[in-house]
């Protein structure tokens, strides 16, 4: 089976704040934005899993035009904190790229 990352053509995340997350998936065309927009593991659930937050909290928009797929959340630790580890969270998109869809 497909994972995001052989799906999607480009997967990022980043900072929204000092205090949430966002990934951004990139696909295509319509049929790989299909694919993962109907995918099991493209919920709240499952990022909330991963992430260690609460489902809902976690918002997931499907921008259909833009072909782009948001996932927004809490941070795992606030941007700066003594425990924080990816200031910019620009790696943490790497935890969902094997998601199979």
């Amino acid at each position: 089976m497909a994972t995001i990352e052989q799906t999607a053509l480009y997967v990022r995340s980043k900072n929204a704040g000092p205090f949430w997350l966002t990934i951004d998936i990139f696909c295509t065309n319509d049929e790989s934005f299909n694919i993962l927009k109907s995918s099991k593991n493209i919920t709240p659930q499952v990022f909330a899993r991963i992430f260690l937050v609460e489902p809902e909290k976690v918002k997931i928009f499907f921008l259909e035009k833009l072909k782009v797929i948001k996932i927004s959340m809490p941070r795992p630790a606030v941007q700066g904190c003594a425990y924080e580890r990816d200031m910019h969270c620009g790696q943490q998109y790497t935890r969902i790229l094997d998601l199979e869809v």
